[in-house]
């Protein structure tokens, strides 16, 4: 839910709690679960899984390997489940015309810099970057704000799959409302 008025806009950024995040994260950890008993299985030289007969997977090498890349496999899978749980990456961009202030919100890890903050002065963008780069089938997309002393900062996700008139629809809605150029990339 974004919401703007004549001299405030906020902008709800979407963090990792997304329907494929999860969708990629059940079927990492499922099928590093099935790589593990089928390790398992090998070494016991019982049936766990009654797909395979035992006698067809030896555990030395492929019992091992099998183990091996299942136990990795759980290991991202609960990175990826804590990232998803922590919600990072999610925040709020906020352009406020009235005080001049725009504030850029985003959670991280947990620790120290679990919150990320920044505050600008409006005086202080210089632009709305677009960068547009096509790599064969995959396409990266993304709008940057130019801060005089700063550099850039991006303010939406690189995977995030915009058409490219959507993408200058959204750039020039900010630019408009920033009273700043658009550079392109």
């Amino acid at each position: 839910m974004n919401w703007r008025s004549e001299h405030i806009w906020i902008e709800l950024i979407r963090g990792s709690r997304k329907t494929s995040h999860f969708c990629w994260t059940c079927i990492l950890f499922f099928g590093s679960l099935g790589f593990v008993v089928v390790g398992t299985s090998s070494y016991l030289g019982r049936n766990l899984i009654f797909i395979f007969p035992d006698q067809q997977i030896v555990f030395f090498p492929q019992g091992i390997v099998m183990s091996f890349y299942g136990i990795a496999g759980l290991f991202i899978s609960t990175y990826l489940w804590c990232t998803i749980s922590w919600n990072i990456g999610s925040g709020y961009d906020q352009f406020d015309r009235k005080e001049g202030i725009v504030s850029i919100f985003r959670w991280g890890f947990p620790g120290k810099n679990r919150r990320i903050f920044l505050h600008f002065f409006m005086r202080d963008i210089q632009s709305i970057r677009m960068e547009v780069k096509e790599e064969g089938l995959s396409s990266r997309r993304v709008i940057y704000m130019g801060i005089r002393g700063r550099g850039a900062i991006p303010l939406t996700r690189t995977d995030e799959n915009w058409t490219p008139r959507e993408m200058e629809q959204k750039a020039a809605e900010l630019a408009y409302f920033l009273g700043v150029p658009i550079e392109i990339f």
